[in-house]
C-alpha cells in the first residue's frame, strides 16, 4: 500500500488560491475514481474536486473554511501500489496505528448514555457536589427528545427543549427536567408575575456561525464597493399602469406559445435602450489604472437570492434579446444559481445590474454597486396609489426606481437623465418596441 495526495489543482483565470466550503468525504471512507472530495470556492463561483484515483481517506488538507492555494495538499489517500508519496509520520502525540489526520466523531448524545449504562463500575467515588445548573446545548439538527405531554408543557411555560438537559434514557427530557429548569431559572431572580407567564420568559444562548463560502465572498465583494465607490442613490416615481395592461395582454396572447413575461424582462429592454443615449453608465472602472471602460454589449447582470447567498448570473448581450428571450435566459440562469449549477462565466461579466425584491422590494432601497461597474438600478414593489389626473383623482399602479451611481464616473444629472429616460419607455411602453 501506498500514499497518494491530491493537490490543489489550477483553475485557470489567474486564481491562487479557493476557499474550502464543503468536504463530501472524511477520514477512513473509502472512496472511488472520479467521486467528489470537496466544494472550493474561487472569487466566482463554485467548484467540485474529483478524486483522479480509488483509494483510502487518510487526511485532509484543510478545514471548512481555511484558503488552499493552488499546488497545496488538499487530500491525502492510502492506494494500492507505490503512490506518488511517502507515507507522512504521525504526530509524536498520536498512536501510530492511527492515520494521521483522522480524528474520530465524538459520540452521540444517545450513543453516550448507552455506554454508560452498560458500563460496570469497578470502584464506588464519593459523591461529588452537585455542579451549577447550566443551559444544555445541543448541536444544530439534534432534537430533543421528550414526551407530547412534556413539550406541551415547555411551550405553555415558554420553554426552549434545545436548552433543557435530559435526565432519562438516551438524554430524555422529563417533567422534573422542566421543573428543575424553571427553578435554576426563577432562583434567586424573582420577577413577580412577568417571569412565571410564559409569553416573557428570558431566553439563553448564543451561537457563533463561521462567515465562509459565498457569504464570505459577498461579504468582501460588499466592502469593497463600499470603500473604493463613492455611492449616491437616485430615486424616481414610474407610473406602470400602462406597462402592466400591455404585459398582460401579451402574456394573454403569447403566453402559451412564447411564455409568460415578468416586469423584469421589460425594464432590461428599457435600460438597453437608455443606454445607447447614455454609455457611461454601461462602463467598469478600473481603480488601479484609473481608465473607464465602455461597453457596447449590454451583459445585464440580474440579482439573484439562493439558499447560499446573493448571486449575481449574467444575461449577455441583452441588448439583442427581445422581452420573452430575456425572460427565459433569466429563467434558467436563476435556477442554475439556485441550485449551485451556474458556470463561472454566466457569473462575471456583468456591465450593469438590476435588482429586486419582488413583493418585498419596499418604498426605497439604496443598492451597492456590484463592483467594478458604476451603475445598478433597483426595482421597488408595485402600489396602487391615488394620481391626479386631468383634475380629477384615480387609481394607478406605481413603482420607485431606486438606483446608485459611481459618482468619481456619474455625475448628477446624467443619472437622473438616465433614470427618466428609463421611466420613460415604462410609462410609454409601446415605445419599447418602436426603433
Amino acid at each position: 500500500m501506498g500514499q497518494h495526495v491530491i493537490k490543489m489543482p489550477d483553475l485557470g483565470e489567474g486564481i491562487a488560491e479557493v476557499e474550502v466550503v464543503a468536504w463530501r468525504v472524511q477520514p477512513g471512507d473509502a472512496i472511488v475514481e472520479d467521486q467528489i472530495l470537496a466544494d472550493v470556492m474561487t472569487d466566482k463561483a463554485t467548484v467540485e474536486i474529483p478524486s483522479p484515483v480509488h483509494g483510502t481517506v487518510v487526511s485532509l488538507g484543510g478545514k471548512v473554511g481555511e484558503s488552499l492555494a493552488v499546488g497545496a495538499e488538499l487530500i491525502r489517500l492510502e492506494v494500492e501500489g507505490a503512490g506518488n508519496a511517502k507515507a507522512a509520520p504521525p504526530p509524536a502525540d498520536e498512536p501510530a496505528d492511527v492515520p494521521h489526520g483522522f480524528v474520530p466523531e465524538p459520540p452521540r448524545v444517545a450513543e453516550a448514555a448507552a455506554s454508560v449504562a452498560e458500563a460496570a463500575p469497578v470502584v464506588a467515588a464519593p459523591p461529588l457536589p452537585a455542579p451549577a445548573p447550566a443551559p444544555a446545548s445541543r448541536a444544530a439538527g439534534d432534537k430533543p427528545l421528550a414526551a407530547p405531554a412534556v413539550r406541551k408543557r415547555a411551550w405553555d411555560l415558554g420553554i426552549e427543549l434545545q436548552y433543557v438537559a435530559g435526565s432519562g434514557p438516551a438524554g430524555r427530557i422529563t417533567h422534573a427536567d422542566l421543573d428543575a429548569h424553571v427553578a435554576d431559572r426563577q432562583g434567586g431572580r424573582q420577577r413577580g408575575h412577568a417571569a412565571a407567564d410564559g409569553r416573557y420568559a428570558e431566553r439563553e444562548g448564543e451561537e457563533a456561525i463561521p462567515v465562509i463560502g459565498l457569504r464570505r465572498k459577498i461579504a468582501e465583494k460588499m466592502q469593497l464597493a463600499k470603500r473604493q465607490i463613492p455611492h449616491f442613490t437616485y430615486v424616481e416615481e414610474v407610473d406602470v399602469t400602462e406597462l402592466e395592461a400591455l404585459r398582460g395582454q401579451l402574456n394573454a396572447r403569447y403566453g402559451e406559445e412564447r411564455g409568460k413575461i415578468t416586469l423584469l424582462p421589460l425594464l432590461m429592454r428599457a435600460v438597453v435602450l437608455a443606454i445607447r443615449r447614455f454609455p457611461d453608465v454601461n462602463a467598469r472602472y478600473d481603480d488601479q489604472a484609473n481608465i473607464v471602460t465602455r461597453y457596447q454589449p449590454v451583459h445585464m447582470g440580474i440579482a439573484t437570492q439562493t439558499d447560499a447567498g446573493l448571486m449575481v448570473p449574467v444575461v449577455r448581450h441583452a441588448e439583442a434579446r427581445d422581452p420573452w428571450s430575456s425572460a427565459a435566459e433569466i429563467a434558467r440562469l436563476a435556477d442554475a444559481a439556485r441550485h449551485g449549477k451556474a458556470a463561472r462565466d454566466e457569473l462575471s461579466g456583468s456591465t450593469i445590474t438590476i435588482t429586486s425584491l419582488g413583493a418585498l422590494g419596499g418604498i426605497v432601497s439604496t443598492p451597492v454597486i456590484n463592483h467594478p461597474e458604476v451603475a445598478i438600478v433597483g426595482v421597488n414593489r408595485i402600489v396602487d396609489r391615488p394620481v391626479i389626473r386631468n383634475g380629477g383623482m384615480v387609481a394607478r399602479k406605481v413603482m420607485n426606481l431606486s438606483s446608485s451611481f459611481d459618482h468619481r464616473v456619474i455625475d448628477g444629472m446624467v443619472a437622473a437623465e438616465f433614470i427618466q429616460t428609463v421611466r420613460g419607455y415604462l410609462e410609454s411602453p409601446a415605445t419599447l418596441f418602436v426603433e
